[in-house]
C-alpha cells in the first residue's frame, strides 16, 4: 500500500501451533537511493489477517498516519 512517500508491505509467516508471526517492510526512495526498513514483531496471532493488520497499524504509526478501515489491508503471505 502506498502511504505518502512510503510503500508499506505487511508480511505474515506461519509458525508452530497454527499461529502466525508479523513483520512489515517500509520502503522509500527510488533506484540506488531506496531505503527499506523491516520490522519483526514479537506478538503471535491466530490468523494471517490479524498479523497483517497488526503489522500495518505499526507501520502507519511509525509513519504518522491513521490506520485504514478494517478489511482494506492486504498481506503478502509466504
Amino acid at each position: 500500500m502506498q502511504v505518502g512517500r512510503y510503500i508499506v508491505s505487511p508480511l505474515t509467516h506461519p509458525i508452530d501451533g497454527g499461529r502466525h508471526s508479523a513483520a512489515v517492510s517500509i520502503r522509500s526512495g527510488r533506484g540506488s537511493m531506496t531505503h527499506d526498513r523491516v520490522f519483526r514483531f514479537v506478538p503471535v496471532f491466530d490468523s494471517p489477517d490479524q498479523a497483517a493488520r497488526f503489522a500495518t497499524e505499526k507501520a502507519l504509526a511509525w509513519i504518522g498516519h491513521a490506520a485504514p478501515a478494517v478489511g482494506t489491508t492486504r498481506a503478502q503471505r509466504h
